[in-house]
């Protein structure tokens, strides 16, 4: 796969955007806020992706899905991105419906990725125990009671646990807290004895949830993967669903870039354009380069998956320092030069603003993924 959309990429993009600015205007976004819609997105539009056959590019066709590639995904997030749509790809199919996708249990693929596939079914991934993103500081435990387990715990920063229907719990079954070894996904109803969810609040609109698991019983053939081997499943799950994200944000690079462009153009200050002001037009070319560059580490990390390459770790960690850094950038610079207006609830770039920071930080920060990077490369 090229750095460049193929044809049917392109027409995928179109109908995307198409969608996007039809259904989902930013307005959305915010009427979904300031109500404080129990959901948080729309079933109803989620189940039009699930029909368009978004929700299922990633899955096989013997599941439902489309069996395309994360270049058609990236394709339609970013599309997302531009519009701060609410939907829970990243949490549904990325996070959840890989997890169980790449965990092997054919039983529960067959039970629940058909209704990922055609928008019926919400997943989350609930794996996070401290306030940065750590994968293997897992304290919750699973214990094994016969044929089955019993798990005790806490997480928070579910994505979308509030509207889950299962719940993939990453769980400790031996060893201690930052090991590697030891770690089990178990698959959970979120209606089971002894789950308890409470929703939070995030700063860029989308939702997740504190999830409290009080001695729950899950039956040993509800356990994705092998025992104890988790974190061979979860990598690569986050690897994914980090290159997922990260085209999101291109996204809205691309949005927060378009708009802040067009006020430099119309904006007047001193009777002039302030777009004709050499500061900021260097600025602005700044933006531009930081954006041309960060599309690109994303395509190439999208193409080490769907090419089948074995750097995925490294482009995933790549791609998501990279985006990060240029998150902090554009968010800045477009906050800026839109000014005071910039800063109020009035103006939309501040929602551009707060999806990006969130971003940065979801899944991994800046200084996280550089530091992987290294030790993947061998520093």
């Amino acid at each position: 796969m090229g750095l460049i959309l193929s044809e049917d990429q392109l027409i995928l993009r179109d109908m995307a955007k198409s969608f996007c600015d039809d259904k989902s205007p930013i307005d959305r976004m915010r009427r979904l806020r300031d109500t404080q819609d129990e959901t948080g997105f729309s079933r109803e539009l989620w189940k039009e992706m699930g029909e368009l056959g978004w929700t299922g590019i990633l899955f096989p066709e013997a599941l439902g899905g489309a069996d395309m590639g994360y270049g058609e995904l990236g394709v339609v997030l970013a599309e997302c991105g531009r519009v701060l749509a609410p939907e829970p790809f990243l949490s549904t199919v990325l996070l959840g419906g890989n997890a169980i996708l790449l965990g092997g249990n054919e039983p529960l693929q067959k039970e629940l990725l058909p209704d990922v596939c055609n928008g019926d079914r919400i997943l989350c991934l609930a794996f996070q125990e401290r306030g940065r993103f750590a994968p293997h500081a897992i304290e919750t435990s699973a214990t094994r009671d016969g044929d089955s387990f019993r798990i005790r715990g806490e997480k928070q920063f579910v994505l979308d646990g509030h509207m889950a229907d299962q719940i993939v719990v990453v769980a400790r079954t031996a060893g201690s807290t930052g090991e590697r070894d030891g770690l089990t996904l178990l698959v959970v109803d979120a209606e089971a004895n002894g789950v308890s969810i409470q929703r939070t609040e995030m700063i860029d609109g989308r939702n997740a949830a504190r999830i409290t698991f009080d001695d729950v019983a899950i039956d040993a053939a509800r356990v994705l993967g092998e025992i104890d081997g988790g974190a061979e499943i979860l990598d690569p799950v986050f690897d994914r669903a980090t290159i997922g994200l990260c085209a999101e944000m291109v996204g809205c690079f691309e949005e927060a870039f378009e708009r802040t462009l067009e006020y430099l153009k119309t904006r007047e200050q001193f009777g002039v354009k302030i777009g004709t002001f050499q500061g900021l037009r260097h600025r602005a070319a700044q933006m531009f380069g930081e954006l041309e560059f960060a599309r690109s580490v994303v395509r190439d990390a999208q193409s080490s998956i769907d090419d089948g390459r074995n750097d995925v770790a490294a482009c995933a960690s790549g791609a998501k320092a990279r985006c990060s850094d240029v998150a902090n950038l554009i968010g800045g610079e477009a906050i800026q030069m839109h000014g005071g207006i910039g800063m109020t609830d009035e103006e939309e770039i501040g929602l551009f603003f707060k999806r990006l920071k969130a971003a940065e930080f979801t899944l991994g920060d800046a200084i996280y993924h550089r530091n992987r990077y290294d030790s993947l490369r061998g520093y």
